[in-house]
């Protein structure tokens, strides 16, 4: 039988994949928006494992809204590196500098 602890190896090797994709290579916009998106389905994933753990349903609920919030921040961030990369022909990290309000 699978147990609690191997159940939330997964949640925990997932954090630390999007924090190695955020925080080690952020090369461009779209690794750092993919490791922003494994950050919330860890997070939903331990909330999905706590509430069968804990016989709850209100973790699974709120998995359901991490994934809404998680669906739509993916839709908009693309928007904008559409947007972006069509304006100025690049996605990096040091082209954002012309982002800025003067």
């Amino acid at each position: 039988m699978v147990g609690f602890y191997h159940l939330t190896s997964l949640p925990i090797l997932l954090l630390l994949v999007g924090l190695w994709g955020i925080f080690v290579i952020p090369f461009n916009l779209i690794t750092i928006l993919i490791s922003l998106e494994l950050l919330l389905l860890a997070a939903s994933l331990n909330f999905i494992i706590f509430s069968i753990y804990l016989s709850g349903l209100i973790g699974q609920i709120f998995a359901l809204l991490i994934l809404t919030v998680a669906g739509a921040e993916s839709a908009i961030g693309l928007a904008i590196l559409l947007s972006f990369y069509r304006l100025r022909g690049e996605i990096t990290i040091s082209s954002l500098v012309s982002l800025k309000a003067s």
